[in-house]
């Protein structure tokens, strides 16, 4: 727990940086290989500035089982509650015409990007969502492991 609050806190950080710096902030445009990206994860924060998206019953509370990394695509298998039950779903998101930007249609139309990586850790994801005219952005955080150490 005493570790969950310094990664809240660094999301909050990274969501505020993203919204001043969005174009440079992605890992895309770094030499980032996507493919190493592909694999187990486990979801392990997130931040929203609508914050009921990502508490319970929220349409956005998701937990991540696997990322797989196609030729233009990512596929994203996750779990999140329907009808009190653990439901599996499974998400693609599609490679936009700009480097490092995908869109998926899940809950209205979101485009995110990965923003940070280190590919044997963690991966930060930034999304937007855009719906009935309302929008918000969501920051998620996974690791390879269940819990992430400062090592």
């Amino acid at each position: 727990m005493k570790l969950l609050l310094p990664l809240l806190l660094l999301l909050c950080l990274e969501l505020t940086l993203v919204c001043i710096h969005a174009e440079e902030s992605s890992s895309m445009e770094r030499n980032f290989n996507v493919e190493q990206i592909s694999g187990y994860w486990f979801s392990i924060a997130e931040a929203s500035d609508e914050r009921e998206k990502i508490e319970e019953h929220g349409s956005m509370r998701a937990f991540v089982e696997n990322i797989t990394v196609l030729e233009n695509s990512l596929v994203f298998k996750f779990h999140l509650i329907v009808n009190e039950e653990c439901t599996e779903m499974t998400a693609i998101g599609e490679q936009t015409e700009k480097a490092g930007i995908y869109y998926m249609n899940y809950d209205g139309f979101n485009t995110f990007s990965i923003l940070k990586t280190d590919y044997d850790n963690y991966i930060m994801i930034h999304l937007i969502n855009k719906k009935d005219g309302k929008t918000f952005q969501l920051m998620e955080l996974y690791g390879r492991e269940p819990d992430l150490s400062l090592d």
